[in-house]
């Protein structure tokens, strides 16, 4: 699982190292490079099933006894979560 979780993490810290510098030149055609190039990264290298396997896991490991608030480690740790739901949806920041 950790494997999974480190080629995705490393791949994708590889992929803006690389794209960093080229997208401070011709930003929009670099820009669409980088975009296809993580996308082709996203579905060739399976990341979902691979996000999917480790996420199971993880699952695994986590108490699903309920405490005496009704909610569960699962619940707890999903809490606050949000979810990509449209196209130029944003995340929360950290």
């Amino acid at each position: 699982m950790l494997k999974e979780i480190e080629l995705i993490r490393v791949s994708l810290a590889r992929m803006g190292s690389y794209y960093a510098p080229l997208l401070k030149g011709d930003k929009e055609k670099n820009k669409a490079e980088y975009e296809k190039e993580t996308t082709q990264f996203i579905d060739g290298w399976n990341v979902y099933k691979r996000l999917a396997k480790a996420c199971y896991i993880l699952w695994l490991k986590l108490d699903d006894t309920l405490e005496k608030d009704e909610i569960d480690d699962i619940e707890r740790a999903m809490e606050g979560l949000k979810y990509w739901t449209k196209p130029n949806d944003k995340p929360f920041s950290n």
